[in-house]
């Protein structure tokens, strides 16, 4: 079954890391079809790749179907982050069908135009204190191993899974309320571009919403906890895909068909 988009946007993958939900994100990548996808930032981790290297098969296999979307015509635009700010250095070419760019402006179906950046610029803890920030992601890499173990007793036990990094996250970003409201500055930029909304992604926390003033602010969320999307329908509406949730539904759908279809066959004999 394959879910059809006009536009799909995916941040924070963090291949090379132990923590990247490589099997959720494949499995993803072959139920949809979509005209463009963007690739948000911190795809590839190679703040952690340099302390070793750890690229697992599923990791290949996701970078092989990325690049054969883009055989089949997908228009694939990579917008890279922090964590695979290498890339930046490459901006303005094409490798194997990927456009790599710094930003881009994205066209709704409905007309609405959206900044789309990965959103690091904007973040006064990456920008002014570098060490600081690869030491917050130790912490943060360390926390999803933690999480990864807590998880794997969890399921042992019965349990549905749980994102301890995140609710850690959460409350300490609670705590400490940033330096600036990441999301304030993110809907100010687009404003100051004369743009209706901005997409991006860094944060980890997938949302869409719309402020008093009508500017639309998107986030792409992860693929190390909580595997989710943004997505445009062809008709122009944009949402959160929450693949944990949603490839459950899947499957209970596609069992539900099947034993209507077997249902009928038996009928029919």
């Amino acid at each position: 079954m394959k879910l059809k988009y006009r536009t799909v946007w995916i941040s924070d993958v963090h291949l090379g890391t132990r923590g990247c939900k490589d099997e959720y994100l494949l499995d993803f990548l072959r139920h949809i079809e979509c005209e463009r996808l963007y690739l948000v930032g911190d795809i590839i981790d190679f703040w952690k790749l340099k302390s070793g290297v750890y690229w697992p098969r599923l990791h290949n296999e996701i970078v092989r179907t990325v690049m054969a979307m883009a055989a089949r015509g997908t228009r694939v635009i990579y917008i890279p982050g922090n964590h695979d700010e290498i890339f930046r250095g490459y901006i303005g070419t094409v490798f194997n069908g990927i456009e790599i760019h710094a930003s881009a402006v994205h066209e709704t179906a409905t007309g609405r135009r959206l900044l789309v950046l990965h959103g690091d610029e904007f973040d006064g803890v990456v920008c002014s204190s570098r060490w600081l920030a690869v030491l917050g992601s130790g912490a943060y890499d360390f926390l999803i191993e933690v999480n990864r173990w807590f998880n794997h007793v969890r399921r042992i036990l019965g349990f549905p899974y749980w994102s301890m990094s995140a609710y850690v996250k959460h409350k300490v970003k609670n705590a400490v309320n940033f330096i600036f409201d990441f999301e304030r500055v993110l809907i100010h930029e687009a404003h100051e571009q004369n743009l209706d909304g901005v997409i991006c992604g860094h944060i980890h926390h997938a949302t869409i919403r719309t402020t008093e003033h009508g500017t639309l602010y998107g986030n792409c969320g992860d693929w190390v906890e909580s595997c989710t999307a943004l997505v445009e329908s062809h008709a122009g509406a944009l949402s959160v895909i929450r693949w944990l949730e949603e490839s459950t539904q899947l499957l209970e759908d596609s069992a539900l068909e099947t034993r209507a279809d077997n249902g009928r066959l038996a009928t029919t004999n």
